[in-house]
């Protein structure tokens, strides 16, 4: 039965790579996994691009865990050397837009909850949610269709991580700030500088340091990356904007965040959004310690993904290298796809009572 799956997912994942799945783009994909659900009698849902199932003997009485990944793709970048759409295979290697991010990581998913698809002993319900937008973090993806969802107890989210366990995964903040001062003449003394105010600023920004250290990402990090003022030689400025990148780790919420850092500044802070939360999961969590067992690691993840956007605990692992990801001329080994299958059942194995 396990051969089987890994070869079903293989195929699917060829068929995905050769259909074009920008972001905001993916009706085709979303009806091939539908299809391919349905076609093994799959009941499945839909809202816009995204696709869900449940396990065959669904109990309300019973917690429930989300498999997600997306099948949304960045577009092509210029250094590519082969057809992204070919799907081509030479030895090991499948090449293709999306075969390693996160196709692979999708497909061993999809193999998975069909493997457990049908048993009747499950201690766990699945959800099995392929999602869209993932890679423009949009608001038409996983956000969208939580809700519909149901209550999850705790989430596997499909990226190349090698397998490894990616147990936490820093949240970000992106803070447009304004420091407002009066415009005058530069020869006269007059007006109240806005650079000057902001200097302030972006010196508390650089150098404060969050009471609270995470285990896993060590401190909190903050950087300016845009400062914009002034339009004229003699003129002094009325304002200055700049722009800050937090890195938030799992010690604080960004709520949090934002709260401490208006305390401090004296400038406008307009977070462009708080979605993007940190998230973690315990060590001791079940699914955690069944990973390690396999002979996994653990280890916390600086790269933001729709992890971000669930309030449960949930771990990010999938086969796949999170380096080969939007580079040119990408690629999985076949193997890693056999083997996303195989790590994914026999993690959840030990937790859902699976056979």
């Amino acid at each position: 039965m396990l051969q089987t799956i890994q070869k079903e997912a293989l195929d699917l994942l060829r068929q995905l790579i050769r259909i074009q799945s920008f972001s905001k783009e993916e009706d085709r994909t979303a009806n091939l996994i539908a299809q391919f659900l349905q076609e093994r009698g799959v009941p499945v849902n839909r809202k816009l691009n995204n696709v869900w199932a449940y396990n065959k003997h669904f109990d309300a009485e019973k917690p429930t865990v989300l498999l997600n990944s997306h099948h949304d793709t960045v577009k092509p970048n210029s250094g590519y050397t082969r057809d992204p759409y070919d799907a081509a295979i030479e030895g090991d290697k499948l090449f293709g837009l999306g075969s390693n991010d996160a196709g692979g990581c999708l497909v061993s998913l999809i193999g998975t909850f069909l493997y457990f698809y049908d048993q009747e002993d499950l201690s766990y319900n699945l959800c099995l949610a392929a999602t869209a937008e993932e890679e423009i973090s949009g608001n038409n993806g996983l956000e969208l269709v939580l809700p519909d969802l149901g209550e999850l107890e705790f989430g596997i989210v499909g990226e190349p991580t090698e397998m490894n366990l990616a147990i936490a995964e820093r949240g970000l903040l992106v803070l447009d700030c304004t420091s407002l001062g009066k415009a005058g003449h530069a020869a006269r003394e007059e007006g109240e500088n806005a650079i000057y105010k902001a200097l302030k600023d972006i010196d508390w920004f650089r150098n404060f340091r969050f009471p609270k250290v995470s285990e896993v990402f060590g401190p909190l990090k903050m950087t300016v990356t845009i400062i914009n003022a002034g339009s004229q030689h003699n003129v002094v400025p009325a304002n200055c904007t700049f722009t800050v990148d937090v890195r938030v780790t799992d010690a604080y919420t960004n709520e949090e965040v934002l709260e401490i850092i208006r305390a401090h500044v004296d400038c406008e802070v307009k977070p462009r959004s708080i979605r993007l939360k940190p998230s973690s999961i315990d060590k001791d969590h079940p699914v955690v310690k069944a990973g390690i067992a396999l002979g996994r690691t653990t280890y916390g993840s600086p790269t933001t993904s729709d992890q971000a956007l669930l309030s449960i605990p949930s771990v990010k692992v999938g086969p796949g290298f999170s380096g080969r990801s939007h580079m040119a001329d990408e690629f999985i080994y076949v193997s890693e796809v056999a083997g996303g299958v195989e790590g994914y059942v026999n993690m959840l194995k030990p937790v859902i009572n699976g056979k």
